[in-house]
């Protein structure tokens, strides 16, 4: 609760978990900044709310005083649907008539009555500036329908040969500690190792609520730049690996007929003699097959999404590079960096979809740095969720 200044209340703030980025302070932080506070009236999200309120106010006036009618039911459950937001909107006006009224304490020739006016009024600024980032929007961005979903990965190696291979084992480590990092269990369910060092291909199994929301953003192709170990000259090569990550769901989770991703009747089935666990193996295949069908139906439901605000999906193609991987050039092993060396060109990791850089290679290959990455990337996407359902 906010400090009382002439019988002026706080109220509470709904409680929520995700946050979003508006890219603007809507109040000014301390009293001196107050006379050059913008207008919040102009806030698209804040007229966004309004008109929703306003269509709130008017399903009200339009029910039936007596016997509801077939489209009575229909604006109730739209009326409950926008509740949430009507509470919030009421809770930022009564917030912000408090902050107008304590305005005119900030002259007042008491100092402890300017103090204490100045104190309430950077409690209430914040308020207001944490209702336009954090309240609103969550209120309009729906829960993810898949924060539910675990995930599997496949790995495979592409351009560069061995170094290739290199990079995707490196990976597979990068994904293992990111998720030891985050308490998810991780499991190999296969990985095709060679000879020469590295691996060719690998599938991972990740487990874990949120895995496939926090994940899902890390399929692509990734690049890597750096000189390998057999390199006598010191050049730098390039290599990629292409990365997938696939909606985990098991039979039980589909239960409903609308949830079915595909037919008994549309899968060929081949029976062969073979030795080990056949039963477990069939299990896996159908695993991997729904999981390759929700991945194709998730990106659809996105990229349809995305074609009725803009024309231009390039986000979503998977032929591009998401992310490049500059190691360190100095001498000749991939992960030697000399403490006292001058010559370091660049150890930075940049993902060219949202234009972020890290500048500390090893942390993000160690599966730590790799979170500033999920997280800048789940902002943006929730970002894009708001601007959707404000364009409605």
């Amino acid at each position: 609760m906010f400090r009382s200044i002439s019988r002026l209340h706080a109220l509470r703030q709904p409680g929520t978990t995700r946050s979003f980025q508006t890219g603007r302070t809507v109040f000014a932080n301390t009293p001196s900044q107050a006379a050059s506070g913008s207008s919040t009236q102009d806030l698209p999200i804040v007229q966004y709310v309004k008109r929703k309120v306003e269509e709130w106010s008017k399903l009200q006036s339009e029910l039936a005083p007596d016997a509801p009618s077939a489209e009575d039911i229909s604006r109730v459950r739209k009326i409950r649907e926008l509740e949430p937001l009507q509470k919030a909107w009421t809770d930022w006006n009564k917030t912000k008539q408090a902050l107008d009224e304590t305005r005119g304490l900030l002259k007042a020739e008491d100092p402890e009555m300017r103090t204490m006016a100045e104190e309430e009024y950077v409690m209430l600024s914040n308020s207001l500036n944490s209702m336009v980032e954090t309240t609103f929007p969550a209120l309009l961005v729906h829960t993810s329908d898949t924060a539910h979903l675990s995930a599997i990965i496949e790995l495979r190696a592409g351009v560069g040969g061995s170094e290739s291979a290199l990079f995707t084992a490196d990976l597979v480590r990068m994904y293992t500690r990111a998720a030891q990092a985050n308490e998810w269990d991780v499991t190999m369910i296969s990985s095709n190792t060679l000879e020469t060092g590295g691996t060719k291909d690998a599938i991972m199994e990740v487990k874990g609520r949120g895995v496939y929301d926090a994940l899902r953003f890390e399929s692509g192709v990734h690049r890597v730049q750096r000189v390998p170990a057999t390199e006598a000259k010191g050049r730098v090569h390039t290599s990629t690996v292409g990365v997938m990550v696939l909606p985990l769901t098991e039979e039980a989770e589909s239960s409903s007929p609308e949830d079915d991703l595909f037919s008994m009747a549309d899968v060929k089935l081949e029976v062969m003699r073979a030795r080990g666990a056949g039963g477990q193996n069939r299990r896996r295949a159908f695993q991997i097959l729904r999981a390759r069908l929700m991945d194709r139906k998730l990106n659809q439901e996105m990229l349809d999404r995305r074609a009725l605000r803009r024309n231009l999906v390039r986000s979503a193609d998977r032929s591009e590079k998401i992310r490049t991987y500059n190691y360190a050039q100095v001498g000749f092993h991939r992960y030697s960096i000399k403490a006292n060396t001058t010559h370091v060109s660049q150890d930075r990791v940049t993902d060219h979809r949202i234009g972020m850089s890290v500048n500390n290679l090893a942390m993000v290959m160690e599966g730590d740095g790799l979170q500033d990455f999920i997280s800048a990337l789940q902002q943006r996407h929730q970002e894009e969720l708001l601007e959707e359902a404000m364009s409605e």
